[in-house]
């Protein structure tokens, strides 16, 4: 996980520690009004509230799996990610400041 977060890992590691987090994400936001994409890596769908069933969802926050990864185990916040405009996020519950960082443990 150390290599993904300080991007010294192969793709294949930064994939599985992306995947992970944002795992650990749907687990603890559960809910389905929010999708959260890192491409290419993968997206989930969190936080309770009004859910969607076709096409691109209301609320969609999407970044790069670096600003993820900082994001998720509190190396940035989600006020400068925004301001520095490295997170897309659209629709009225398209934030995660109260959800990131996120709790986890090391395996």
């Amino acid at each position: 996980m150390r290599q993904a977060i300080t991007g010294e890992a192969a793709k294949e590691t930064t994939a599985m520690a992306v995947r992970y987090l944002l795992q650990v994400l749907a687990e603890s936001a559960e809910g389905n009004s929010v999708e959260v994409r890192v491409p290419p890596f993968g997206a989930v769908q969190c936080i309770a509230g009004p859910g969607h069933t076709r096409g691109t969802p209301p609320n969609v926050v999407e970044m790069d799996a670096a600003t993820w990864l900082a994001l998720a185990t509190g190396g940035e916040t989600w006020g400068a990610a925004i301001a520095q405009g490295r997170i897309a996020a659209s629709g009225s519950r398209a934030d995660l400041s109260d959800h990131v960082p996120l709790a986890w443990q090391r395996a």
